[in-house]
């Protein structure tokens, strides 16, 4: 049975991350691959869409001659584009979204464009798989003029793929949930140099530190600010995806798109909501 697989990222069609994973999906068996990716960089998109302008298409071929699809659309546009027809005759069953250059941990996965990716997967009951490693500089760093080594990133993140692979297909034992994204965060290692260890984690907690640094006011009055920091902290709680890759291990964390916190259910039930209401009331009348 042939698996259709979709790859997306939001770093863009022609990232060093999603051309590792790409080649290595590639030599997997059984895998139907297709690339729709924006044609430029969208990091820290999250789920945005586009709804208010029509979405740009168009082929692109990689260096061994095969085809995707760019799109000036957000990764969550991709996977929207990919699910609905965008190529013909073809529908995914898995959608993988990555490599991300940088880690997407704890909070960050809300803001991530390559988790969102994943996410919209989901909505359409297809799975979904998030890889990003972290920064040669750090987790945190968006430098590039480092050369980052995706090479065992792509591999143990392609051979996650086959695990869920065969789940889509029926033939494997992998106990996947439904409505459920794997994302995987893999630290980083120069070829040759395999990581310690996977965990299976939770979201872990980061410590902010960024920084308001003005850098220009213009002529109208109007003024420009980067508004960043790369030197993060974290909460150093065994169990959780920014612990496992700061130890040098693969996290891999299960991810849903319930955000219901069910403790405070009760409590806010509790609470005189109809009040505000009969209140309401009481000054439409007068």
């Amino acid at each position: 049975m042939t698996t259709r697989v979709l790859l997306t990222n939001d770093d863009g069609v022609h990232a060093d991350g999603l051309e590792a994973l790409r080649r290595a999906l590639l030599r997997l068996d059984g895998v139907d691959l297709r690339v729709v990716a924006p044609d430029g960089n969208r990091s820290a998109m999250a789920r945005s869409i586009t709804v208010r302008r029509p979405l740009c298409v168009r082929d692109v071929t990689f260096d061994d001659g095969t085809t995707g699809v760019a799109t000036d659309g957000t990764p969550t546009d991709c996977v929207r584009l990919a699910a609905h027809g965008v190529i013909d005759g073809w529908r995914p069953d898995l959608v993988v979204s990555g490599i991300n250059h940088g880690a997407n941990m704890g909070e960050d996965v809300t803001y991530s464009g390559t988790v969102a990716a994943a996410l919209e997967a989901v909505v359409h009951d297809i799975p979904g798989v998030a890889v990003s490693m972290a920064s040669p500089h750090g987790d945190w760093s968006l430098r590039r003029e480092h050369t980052w080594d995706f090479g065992v990133a792509a591999e143990i993140a392609a051979r996650i793929v086959g695990e869920v692979e065969r789940v889509v297909a029926r033939d494997g034992a992998l106990p996947l949930p439904t409505r459920t994204v794997l994302n995987v965060n893999v630290p980083h290692h120069d070829s040759g140099c395999a990581p310690l260890a996977v965990e299976v984690t939770r979201l872990g907690q980061r410590h902010y530190r960024d920084e308001l640094q003005p850098v220009e006011t213009h002529p109208d009055g109007s003024r420009t600010y980067w508004l960043y920091g790369t030197q993060h902290g974290f909460a150093p709680t065994p169990g959780t995806d920014l612990h496992a890759v700061a130890a040098g291990h693969v996290s891999i964390t299960p991810l849903h798109l319930d955000l219901t916190r069910e403790a405070a259910i009760a409590p806010l039930a509790g609470h005189d909501f109809e009040g505000l209401l009969d209140r309401i009331g009481e000054m439409l009348e007068d």
